[in-house]
């Protein structure tokens, strides 16, 4: 992936001497255009080779970031948020130039209301930073994308996680949310009210709009109490079917399971390498229980049983905390263990999402897919709630391997939506799925996304050229 953006690489906007003198000396050292600097903030964790932004401003408040946005506006600047950088899909690259605003320093927890179940921060408080606020309140924040992301970056890609197939995603997990519009003026959306039935609903609006309509710079979100109990398990199987096939028939019983992960062999593999670990090198399920002892018990026994009718083997608990935690760590870095299988290599991750019903046909098609590349692959996903990732390691330099490894992306995207399904569940589209949107949606929902993003933002400032091309 020399240059994944040539057409819009050309159209790559000035930014003029005037705004970066104006810049320079409102934020004196806070803002930088070191090379170093700007390559940093011009890569995340997609397959993309860097494309940097022409400077770096380091915000501190929502008026601050209002204060960049009018005067980028003045002059038709492109503007990129950043939080952690965490992003798969190519958010982050300054695809036409600009500047990015770096809001990590924008990281406070600014209130928790236990009695109400929310909590409002700044962007750029991470989850585990939120749940290390919440530990003497008895509640937690479940939206768990296994990056340690950034609550802004969450909302504005609309991630979701190991905990979706009980908790959501951030779709319904965000209350509240104050964003920075192309204007430079601040706009609330939204309340702490459990519900509300005023006007559009702009807070979903910006939810998974990736910087494309404004700078998010405050979130309300919803709390959950901590479960009574809690419990994991592992169990592996002899066949990819076997595994989905207990997924499936688990979430039509109805039965409320927490987590529910499935890793194929290969991915068990890499992961046993990565954290010196001992677990079956098959198909295999990471399942987590919340609710009350007998409730979490009941849920156990019931998924035991429909593991054992569908070839499953060495259901192993894990009760204790220190377990858990090491079992759903090693979960966590599984994108960083498939990467170790092959040192020096990037991964093209897809992200798709299927009806449950149509689960068990998707992963094994796309496993028969990926049995066709000749360079490592791996599958891992939240098949609780229908959505799972194929890796695919490639050398970015190599051609041929960028080729291949983009076809058989394509191929599996194809057969997800064959099957009643999306293109992406939760990374977004950012720069490497802007055709799959088209595929999935169609031009007549495009070219409606296209005027509600030109009347908000006329000049095309805020992350230009993601999602789709205008």
């Amino acid at each position: 992936m020399n240059d994944p953006t040539p057409s819009l690489k050309a159209i790559r906007r000035p930014v003029p001497d005037a705004l970066v003198e104006r810049l320079r000396q409102r934020f004196g050292d806070r803002f930088s255009t070191a090379e170093a600097v700007r390559e940093h903030h011009g890569r995340d964790e997609s397959p993309f080779l860097p494309v940097p932004p022409d400077g770096v401003v380091f915000a501190e408040s929502t008026e601050e970031v209002a204060e960049i946005v009018k005067a980028c506006g003045e002059h038709k600047v492109p503007i990129i948020p950043f939080g952690v950088g965490s992003s798969l899909e190519g958010h982050l690259l300054a695809v036409q130039g600009g500047l990015s605003v770096d809001l990590s320093r924008m990281n406070e927890v600014l209130s928790i209301n236990p009695e109400d179940l929310t909590a409002t921060v700044q962007t750029c408080v991470t989850r585990k930073q939120l749940n290390e606020a919440l530990r003497d309140t008895g509640l937690f924040f479940p939206i768990d994308p296994g990056a340690d992301a950034s609550i802004g970056g969450m909302a504005a890609t609309r991630a979701s996680g190991t905990n979706a197939v009980r908790y959501g995603t951030m779709r319904e997990n965000v209350l509240g949310l104050k964003v920075v519009t192309p204007q430079g003026t601040v706009v609330e959306t939204g309340t702490r009210a459990k519900k509300s039935s005023a006007g559009y609903d702009l807070t979903r609006m910006f939810v998974g709009s990736e910087g494309t309509l404004g700078v998010i710079t405050e979130v309300t979100v919803k709390l959950y109490p901590q479960p009574e109990s809690i419990a994991a398990a592992v169990v592996s199987f002899p066949t990819i079917r076997g595994a989905v096939d207990t997924v499936i028939q688990m979430i039509q019983l109805g039965v409320p399971v927490a987590r529910s992960e499935f890793i194929d062999a290969e991915a068990i593999k890499a992961m046993n390498n990565y954290a010196k670990l001992s677990l079956r090198e098959q198909p295999t399920l990471f399942l987590e229980f919340h609710g009350s002892e007998a409730g979490v018990k009941e849920q156990a026994q019931t998924v035991q049983e429909l593991a054992s009718d569908n070839g499953g083997e060495g259901f192993d608990w894990a009760t204790r905390p220190e377990d858990r935690t090491e079992l759903w760590n090693a979960r966590h870095n599984a994108y960083f263990a498939c990467l170790q299988a092959r040192p020096g290599s990037r991964a093209i991750s897809t992200d798709t999402c299927v009806p449950i019903s149509r689960l068990a046909d998707c992963l094994v098609g796309a496993r028969e897919i990926l049995d066709r590349s000749s360079t490592p692959t791996m599958i891992v996903g939240h098949v609780g709630d229908g959505n799972f990732h194929c890796v695919i390691l490639l050398d970015p330099e190599n051609p041929q391997e960028v080729e291949q490894s983009e076809k058989l992306n394509d191929e599996i995207v194809k057969l997800a939506l064959s099957l009643e399904g999306t293109c992406t569940g939760e990374h977004g589209i950012g720069l490497h799925k802007i055709g799959f949107l088209v595929d999935e949606a169609g031009e007549d929902a495009i070219d409606l996304m296209r005027r509600i993003k030109l009347a908000i933002d006329p000049d095309n400032i805020m992350n230009p050229g993601k999602i789709f091309r205008l």
